[in-house]
């Protein structure tokens, strides 16, 4: 199973559940009891919670796409040149020293969303999702106040 056809089944199965809270929910506040009412509206927020989360991941998602295929567009996507073990894992060392080059890319022009891309990379093959996240975020944000440029 690919990663976008396990993301759609866990967003359908997040979209069922949600459904089936706000019906529990509405039971609930229709008992007419204090109780009843109080957890029946705590169903209704559980459900708003997780659809807020998966339009935000559906939208960093799709952004950082567009981002990826701007780059490739340029020729600028990061070339795989990590070592693997024999078993196909990223050699720390290979992922280290790739880090470190995409850092001092970063820092030394800290305004272009193409070094924090390829910085973002960098930090999902070190394995540090959090700030791979955060850092493509940043590169998304950049992107996004980048003066259009004319084709002219």
């Amino acid at each position: 199973m690919t990663s976008r056809t396990g993301f759609f089944v866990l967003s359908g199965v997040l979209l069922l559940v949600a459904l089936l809270c706000v019906g529990e929910g509405v039971q609930l506040v229709a008992t007419g009891k204090p109780l009843g009412i109080g957890i029946g509206l705590c169903a209704f927020v559980i459900p708003v919670i997780g659809v807020w989360f998966l339009r935000q991941t559906v939208r960093f998602g799709r952004a950082s796409e567009q981002l990826a295929r701007e780059l490739e567009a340029e020729g600028g996507l990061p070339v795989d040149e990590l070592q693997r073990t024999t078993g196909g894992r990223i050699d720390r060392a290979s992922a280290d020293a790739v880090f470190a080059r995409r850092q001092a890319e970063a820092e030394a022009a800290p305004a272009d969303w193409r070094v924090w891309f390829r910085l973002a990379v960098a930090y999902a093959d070190a394995g540090d999702t959090p700030r791979a996240r955060k850092t493509m975020q940043h590169a998304i944000k950049l992107h996004s106040t980048e003066p259009a440029r004319s084709n002219a």
